[in-house]
């Protein structure tokens, strides 16, 4: 399931996993870069930055395809919130794949992942908001592409946690 507004995009996935091992996939650097798709050169703490480098999902060959051109590419979050178990949250510049391109005079959208306990599992719902922040020349590819991307990470989630 998915909204979207001008300035939001939401993806809720039910995940037949408890919500210890989503919390631990979205929450821990390693897990999460591996399904996500991006090494990360720490782990995740409230307030900090964190840097990695894009590299393709080890989770399915097809996405890990479209993510190849991207290989190697600045990756950096801010992590916003973290809330043991229910909720984690970062910034960061979307689509911002264009080597040597400056971002930082953009604002960052906020990504919010909350997960709900399921009759099957676990209900993950992650938001991204923020995109009236963007530059008015990159703010429809942003939200087109990272709409697309955030349709791709729900399955790439589920495979993960089904395979793990």
């Amino acid at each position: 399931m998915s909204k979207t507004t001008s300035d939001m995009i939401i993806k809720k996935v039910a995940l037949r996993a408890s919500r210890e091992h989503v919390w631990k996939a979205i929450t821990e650097a390693e897990q999460f870069g591996t399904w996500f798709g991006v090494t990360f050169d720490g782990s995740f703490a409230e307030g900090e930055t964190i840097t990695g480098k894009m590299t393709p999902t080890q989770v399915d060959a097809e996405i890990a395809k479209s993510q190849e051109p991207y290989t190697g590419a600045h990756f950096e979050i801010v992590v916003e919130k973290i809330e043991p178990m229910h909720h984690f949250s970062f910034r960061w510049h979307p689509y911002a794949v264009e080597p040597g391109t400056d971002y930082s005079h953009e604002d960052r959208t906020l990504v919010t992942f909350e997960l709900e306990d399921t009759e099957e599992g676990t209900l993950l719902t992650i938001t991204e908001s923020g995109f009236d922040g963007v530059s008015l020349e990159r703010r429809a590819k942003a939200f087109e592409m990272n709409e697309q991307g955030w349709e791709a990470q729900t399955r790439l989630i589920a495979k993960y946690l089904t395979d793990a």
